[in-house]
């Protein structure tokens, strides 16, 4: 039974939901506000988490950017009923695995739920990642605790900011192209979202590069992305 949290206050939306998904599969549990879907997302041990970013009390964005920093990677569909494109990016940055705009047919949210589902089982399966600390001149990052730090200085880093460090960082001198971080990191069904990549080596620059102008550590492969240093 996959058991997935529905962050929801249109009764409406709660009841489509409530028909759509076959009980025999799916066990939907109900938060009509923002408190209390951070309490049982922290509580329980949910496969996916449906969370509308308009709700009542604690926003969306902010439970969604308060569980990724208990480090709970269980994966995020945000709901939105704006069309701005800073919500999806800010959403995207603080760990959400997918969004998708009111109104929304309900073959689009349940097509979207079993994909972000699968690359969740596929992550699962993959082997443990076997570099859990990683020293390079004054940069230390460490996987287990979600940490980075530069000269003892703890950075403050977005969920996806710290994924995208440590992929390239475990894999030094590897040059990953912005499609293949886009995929790795965001997953498919970002496809066409390639600057969302870039702002966030931007970003990350800003954070631990001493020159910007001659990056030290996330260095440029022109024409293809980027590769951390050897």
């Amino acid at each position: 039974m996959i058991q997935i949290l529905l962050a929801e206050d249109d009764a409406d939306i709660v009841h489509l939901l409530k028909l759509n998904f076959d009980p025999s599969l799916y066990n939907l549990t109900v938060s009509k506000n923002g408190s209390g879907a951070l309490q049982k997302a922290l509580a329980d041990n949910f496969h996916l988490i449906i969370l509308d970013i308009m709700l009542p009390g604690i926003d969306g964005i902010e439970v969604c950017k308060k569980i990724r920093e208990r480090n709970i990677t269980t994966p995020v569909i945000m709901l939105t009923s704006r069309s701005e494109e800073i919500d999806k990016v800010l959403a995207l940055e603080l760990g959400a695995d997918d969004y998708i705009t009111k109104p929304f047919s309900i073959r689009e949210l349940i097509a979207r739920v079993k994909a972000v589902l699968r690359r969740s089982e596929l992550k699962a399966d993959m082997p443990a990642e076997t570099i859990k600390e990683i020293q390079v001149n004054d940069l230390y990052i460490n996987k287990e605790k979600m940490k980075a730090s530069l000269k003892d200085k703890r950075l403050d880093l977005t969920a996806k900011e710290f994924e995208l460090l440590y992929l390239l960082a475990s894999n030094r001198g590897k040059t990953f192209s912005r499609q293949e971080l886009l995929e790795m990191i965001w997953g498919y069904s970002f496809s066409g979202y390639e600057h969302t990549v870039t702002s966030h080596i931007n970003r990350l620059r800003m954070k631990i590069e001493p020159d910007l102008e001659q990056p030290s550590y996330i260095l440029t492969t022109w024409g293809v992305g980027y590769r951390f240093t050897e």
